[in-house]
């Protein structure tokens, strides 16, 4: 699409979301934290640039933070501290560093995380709590620093300890992502996939063709801890602790290691959870319980990948002779 073709669409789009009520334009305010234009590219993007699916889109996401209260969010701790650790613990992501750029990088530790010591909602109230955080404080800080608009992340995925259990969690999994897609959407512009096992490599042959040439074009999957490739774009002290050194044990998860960017004793960690503390105490709010967020319908081309996913995990049980699977490395 070129660019004169782009820009009539980010003026189309703007014309309509003019002419939404207050309360969606407010909500509007929250999410594009100064900059409309990338906020308006992104929803365009994800909709491969029809300005009426983008439209749609747009406002039914606004809809659901009205609904949901998302931009109260953040005064919402998830306490005490025991539940918020074993969800650190159990839902393995974190703000490793920068890129060279300036760009946030963020790991996610795919193969580990088990999200079995807590409720579906407080998973997604925490998973949302960091997005948001993301997207109101760190993003504009890195966007100050560097005199340019920074608005993207990029993601590490750790695929050490990936089992065909993992199917038991692809309920809360799936939650996340259609709420990340249809809420958040772009706003991871590279995929690098680390530590794969076999398991991986299997489902990956069948769900690449599936996905979106633009989706697809982001994920690069490295070869083993993927150190050397992640330098190029990162100085060492970014590099997620499970990259950084090859072998096994590369990436045993002990999260009582400041090092290790899962862990609630990681300053980023340190840094959000503080931040909503005082956030709920000005507005006097602390109280417990999670939050309950409804989780949007998710595309039908995103359940179709699911299908899939869930299906040659079926198979590779049946080959590996066991309903746990002993995975082939």
């Amino acid at each position: 699409m070129g660019d004169a073709a782009c820009e009539d669409a980010v003026e189309q789009l703007a014309g309509l979301l003019d002419k939404v009520d207050a309360p969606l334009k407010k909500a509007f305010e929250n999410v594009h934290q100064g900059y409309p234009t990338e906020t308006l590219i992104r929803f365009l993007k994800a909709r491969e640039w029809h300005v009426n699916k983008a439209q749609k889109m747009l406002v039914e996401s606004l809809n659901w933070r009205i609904q949901n209260e998302i931009d109260s969010i953040l005064e919402k701790p998830i306490i005490p501290v025991d539940l918020y650790r074993s969800i650190r613990d159990t839902q393995l992501v974190g703000l490793s560093g920068y890129s060279k750029e300036g760009i946030p990088v963020f790991a996610v530790g795919v193969g580990l995380s088990t999200y079995d010591k807590a409720s579906v909602n407080y998973y997604v109230q925490s998973h949302i709590q960091i997005n948001e955080y993301r997207d109101r404080f760190i993003l504009p800080m890195v966007t100050k620093k560097y005199g340019r608009p920074i608005t993207t992340c990029i993601k590490v995925l750790d695929m050490t300890g990936l089992k065909l259990s993992a199917l038991n969690q692809m309920k809360i999994v799936t939650a996340i992502s259609t709420v990340d897609d249809l809420n958040y959407p772009e706003k991871t512009e590279t995929y690098y996939i680390v530590n794969t096992p076999y398991i991986f490599s299997a489902c990956w042959k069948v769900v690449k063709p599936l996905l979106r040439e633009r989706t697809r074009k982001k994920v690069h999957v490295l070869r083993g801890c993927g150190k050397d490739e992640l330098l190029k774009i990162m100085d060492y002290s970014s590099l997620p602790h499970f990259c950084r050194r090859e072998g096994s044990g590369a990436s045993k998860h002990s999260s009582s290691d400041p090092d290790d960017c899962f862990s609630l004793d990681h300053p980023f960690h340190q840094e959000l959870y503080n931040f909503i503390q005082e956030q709920a105490l000005n507005m006097e709010l602390i109280k417990q319980g999670s939050m309950h967020v409804n989780i949007p319908d998710q595309d039908p081309e995103d359940a179709k990948i699911v299908g899939v996913i869930e299906a040659e995990f079926h198979k590779l049980s049946v080959q590996n002779g066991s309903a746990n699977g002993v995975d082939k490395e």
